[in-house]
């Protein structure tokens, strides 16, 4: 790793650490194989370059490669070399670039096999592409040959570890939310060499079996994907966080609401629950129409409590204002191009992409010159360490300033006759649930 790679990562883990994420998780660091060991890492793939980001953070004593869609290296020759230079490599799909941009992949395949042969750590995701909920998608065998192929460069003389890994999120795209990077039981190929002389399919499958096992136990994967929306409503509800309670888990604490969630799920998964569905799906979607969630309903202040607020709001107002700058270039212009992308998938990584790389640091130049050229250097730096407080401050002022709206919206609807309605059904709800989890 040299200087210049240590000192992008030093920053990018900085921005994401402490800027961007609230929590950061990493559960089984120490099953990562010493540096110098061939490690090809296999992951789900829960989100886009978030997922990269999170392993890239929680390896430090060695350059990673990661195989990544191909189309951000056809950004420019800039892009490209850059995007090579900190460890990716392009992958091209059938789906994305089409059936005759695939035979590329030739290409990166023997780089990749390369860099395991000579003791590198190269991450891949075996679905070939995100998914957008808590679900384990199918698995492509690419990654199996790669490993195989890699002993074979090798004579099958080394032994290739491969290591499963999961990412898991409180929320896939908000500003302030919560990662957890888990680390599975390393898989020696070896045991698998003379198998594979013989029978390489079978082999292929036998270790795409034990991958894909281990990924699935450490995630959360709703399998039933007909009544996910209800079921993700039951799991983040106030049902959710007293169920995590209820079983000895931290609902603020993402690796046990992760466990819990895991049991809740399974649970539901064995219960007679289509009418349960049917009528969650009603709360869902009159909560959706009045724009307000959950939280909202379960912990709703007095009416004291809102005109509080909003004269807390309103006396930290001019705070706010004097945050404008550098929040809206920074942070608030990107937020807003980011919910326009057509996947909202990438809604984080191209927040993360855009502040890390570009508004952060250019505004960061410009406000460091203006001040510097006024006012002082010594003024225009201490401005500039102070962006990540000023921008969490704005962030933090609008987002009491949404809370405090759905508040009063939930409020609303619930002197309403259907929000009263709704809301019996809500307890109704979680009264069945309750009998349900007792039978467990």
């Amino acid at each position: 790793m040299n200087i210049f790679y240590l000192a992008f990562k030093g920053y990018i883990r900085f921005m994401c650490e402490n800027v961007y994420y609230k929590d950061t998780y990493c559960i089984g660091r120490e099953n990562v194989p010493e540096n110098g060991t061939p490690v090809l890492i296999a992951s789900d793939h829960q989100n886009a370059l978030n997922d990269a980001l999170g392993i890239l953070l929680n390896i430090n004593d060695r350059k990673v490669h990661f195989i990544v869609r191909a189309n951000v290296f056809l950004l420019g020759k800039f892009a490209n070399t850059f995007l090579r230079s900190i460890g990716l490599l392009p992958a091209f799909r059938m789906g994305y670039e089409g059936l005759e941009a695939v035979s590329n992949n030739g290409a990166t395949f023997r780089d990749s096999e390369k860099e395991l042969c000579d003791g590198s750590t190269v991450v891949i995701y075996p679905e070939a592409g995100h998914q957008n909920k808590h679900w384990l998608g199918n698995f492509s065998f690419g990654y199996t040959r790669m490993a195989f192929e890699a002993a074979e460069m090798s004579d099958f003389e080394k032994d290739i570890i491969v290591l499963p890994a999961c990412n898991h999120y409180s929320e896939y795209c908000d500003f302030r939310s919560s990662i957890l990077i888990r680390f599975g039981e390393p898989i020696h190929l070896q045991q698998f060499y003379e198998l594979y002389k013989e029978k390489p399919r079978t082999a292929q499958r036998e270790l795409n079996k034990l991958v894909r096992a281990q990924i699935k136990s450490m995630m959360l994967d709703i399998e039933d994907v007909g009544n996910y929306e209800a079921i993700d409503y039951i799991r983040t509800s106030e049902f959710g966080d007293q169920y995590a309670i209820a079983s000895g888990a931290d609902p603020d604490k993402l690796p046990e609401k992760l466990e819990s969630d895991k049991k809740l799920v399974a649970t539901l998964a064995k219960a007679e629950t289509s009418k349960l569905y049917e009528d969650v799906t009603r709360v869902v979607d009159f909560f959706k129409k009045r724009r307000f969630r959950d939280r909202n309903v379960a912990k709703a202040p007095s009416a004291l409590s809102v005109v509080l607020r909003f004269i807390g709001l309103l006396l930290l107002s001019p705070v706010a204002l004097a945050c404008v700058w550098p929040s809206v270039p920074v942070w608030i212009i990107p937020r807003r191009l980011a919910i326009k992308t057509e996947d909202p998938m990438y809604n984080g990584s191209f927040l993360i992409a855009v502040t890390v790389l570009f508004t952060f640091p250019i505004f960061g130049l410009i406000t460091l010159l203006t001040l510097g050229l006024t006012v002082g250097w010594w003024w225009g730096v201490l401005a500039v360490l102070l962006f990540p407080v000023v921008c969490y401050f704005e962030w933090a002022w609008c987002y009491w300033c949404r809370e405090l709206f759905r508040d009063i919206r939930a409020r609303k609807a619930a002197r309403s006759a259907e929000g009263k309605e709704v809301l019996e059904l809500r307890k109704d709800i979680f009264n069945r649930l309750k009998e349900i989890c007792k039978s467990e």
